[in-house]
């Protein structure tokens, strides 16, 4: 097997391409990490076409940002890091679970070791909502591996973030035909990172540098576009909802300041007039009823001016000889003005796009510790979303564990993949919600345990019992079976030991004096001394034996 680290590669490097001979590969590989697919040459140069896909991705990300600071969605974000990311008192926030890894408990201590360290160069006790939070917006988030080419055993000495703008991963495929079929094939896979400071955008060969895909970590949201071309963010489900919301609330804003005031209406009899006459002096008496004082918010001084919103003025209407003369009436305000049921719809669904419970965001709503029961489905499908959620973004702390350990020399890349399917991640939890499940679940049994004893034995045996009322699986019994045999074995110690200690005190398991010889003093069962049988005594009971 061939192992590549940080673009060196130690071993033959014929293995790749015998491997590639016996593997026939025809079909392009799954594009699950975003990389743009493109097919190199065996004799010109390769052209990275990318402006049309880097261009809409770098646009995606940047709304996004943009997005994430409008109020609404701010306060959602800011529900869904909270829950995933809880810091305690101790400053931890995540710890690694090494139960199921069959090593020894030597190598468990250095990942735990190895781990903690990868921990103080992200900062992550500190910075974790930062992190988590910049990787939910964007979707995607990488990190530069900095490491001491002229030592590498000494592992990582920095992770550096970089702007998912600046770089892109690309894959590049060689084909060749089989003689047989005629049928495409793959030859060779190679795949690296292009790297640019000034972003990813052009139609030229020399957009950046490549960079060995082993000297970056990238972890995105899994979320891909139809075409499974771009990598999504969680919130571009929530574009169009905002979208909807924002233009509502414009209209909204719109029509109460158009139909919030009482206007007038003027109709100005002008009599015979011709018409521009007419207008002159329907334009001369506006100007005498036209309100010229207006207040300056900003200076507090009332001065004249006469550039006034069109919405708010009053109409003014000539009326021709024959009709009624000159009449002045009220044009009434809008009514039901404070109904907000069209943004109060449209903001209930961005949440729901955000899939962040509605209860949660009400600031009226208040919180409440009960039973499983009174939990609503929404706050169960949005415990099960944020696990999700914290399952794909711990997939940067296995790449990082990866390169670490192969360059403290502590695992193979080989060992790793058997490791890794066996090493969790535990981040610390908020809500009470799963220890409460976990206490009702374990009472309910109980008590089924209680009614069901009487016929253990009988109609039910102990191993059945504990299968399926219980429900311990054949590595909890072995392991709750030898615990119980290590209990019951230092409680025998600890008897026996305690025997020792009373029989030095001279007293027996029961506390009472042991009898040291044939004179000792014998004691009744409360306390008193025996006293001998008297001679009348001894002779009744001679005379009842005999008869």
């Amino acid at each position: 097997m061939a192992m590549t680290l940080f673009g060196f590669q130690i071993t033959r490097k014929k293995d790749d391409e015998k491997e590639n001979e016996t593997l026939k590969k025809f079909s392009m590989p799954t594009n699950d990490d975003g990389a743009v697919t493109i097919q190199s040459g065996s004799y010109y140069g390769t052209y990275v076409d990318l402006d049309g896909t880097v261009r809409n991705e770098i646009e995606l990300i940047t709304r996004y940002r943009e997005m994430s600071m409008q109020p609404e969605l701010e306060t959602a974000i800011d529900e869904i890091v909270n829950e995933a990311i809880v810091v305690e008192d101790s400053g931890s926030s995540i710890e690694i679970n090494m139960d199921e890894l069959e090593v020894s408990d030597q190598i468990k201590e250095k990942i735990k070791v190895e781990f903690e360290y990868l921990n103080k160069l992200l900062n992550f006790g500190n910075m974790g909502h930062d992190i988590f939070r910049r990787w939910y917006i964007d979707g995607r988030m990488f990190y530069h591996v900095v490491i001491d080419e002229t030592s590498p055993a000494k592992g990582i000495q920095e992770l550096r973030y970089i702007d998912p703008r600046r770089i892109r991963k690309i894959r590049e495929i060689q084909k060749t035909k089989d003689p047989k079929t005629g049928m495409e094939l793959i030859k060779k896979q190679n795949e690296y990172y292009l790297y640019n400071e000034r972003g990813i955008i052009g139609t030229h060969s020399n957009l950046g540098t490549k960079i060995a895909t082993d000297s970056i970590i990238n972890v995105n949201s899994g979320l891909m576009d139809a075409k499974r071309i771009m990598v999504l963010s969680f919130l571009h489900k929530a574009i169009k909802p905002l979208n909807q919301l924002r233009m509502v609330e414009d209209a909204t804003v719109i029509y109460r300041l158009s139909r919030a005031p009482e206007r007038r209406i003027f109709y100005i009899d002008v009599g015979n007039m011709p018409t521009i006459k007419a207008e002159q002096y329907l334009r001369d008496i506006m100007v005498n009823y036209r309100n010229k004082l207006v207040y300056d918010s900003t200076t507090g001084e009332i001065k004249d001016d006469r550039k006034h919103l069109s919405m708010l003025e009053d109409f003014w209407l000539p009326r021709r000889e024959g009709g009624k003369g000159t009449e002045i009436s009220t044009l009434p305000g809008g009514q039901n003005l404070g109904e907000m049921e069209d943004v109060k719809y449209f903001e209930k669904k961005l949440y729901k796009a955000l899939g962040v419970p509605v209860s949660r965001l009400e600031p009226t709503q208040g919180f409440s510790l009960g039973r499983t029961t009174e939990i609503t489905r929404d706050e169960l499908k949005f415990t099960k979303f944020v696990q999700r959620l914290r399952n794909k973004f711990a997939s940067m702390f296995d790449d990082m564990l990866r390169i670490q350990l192969v360059l403290k020399r502590v695992c193979t890349e080989e060992e790793w993949d058997d490791f890794k399917e066996n090493i969790w991640y535990d981040f610390k939890k908020d809500n009470n919600f799963d220890e409460i499940k976990e206490s009702e679940l374990l009472g309910l049994r109980l008590q089924t345990l209680q009614m069901i004893d009487p016929y253990v034995g009988k109609y039910y045996s102990m191993e059945w019992i504990r299968k399926n009322v219980l429900q311990q699986t054949d590595d909890d019994m072995a392991e709750i079976n030898q615990q119980m045999q290590q209990e019951a074995e230092i409680q025998a110690q600890q008897q026996q030991q305690q025997q020792q200690q009373m029989a030095a005190q001279g007293l027996d398991p029961n506390g009472k004096p042991l009898p040291t010889g044939p004179n000792e003093e014998q004691l009744n069962p409360d306390g008193t001394p025996v006293m001998p049988p008297s001679k009348f005594e001894v002779h009744a009971n001679e005379m009842e034996f005999l008869q």
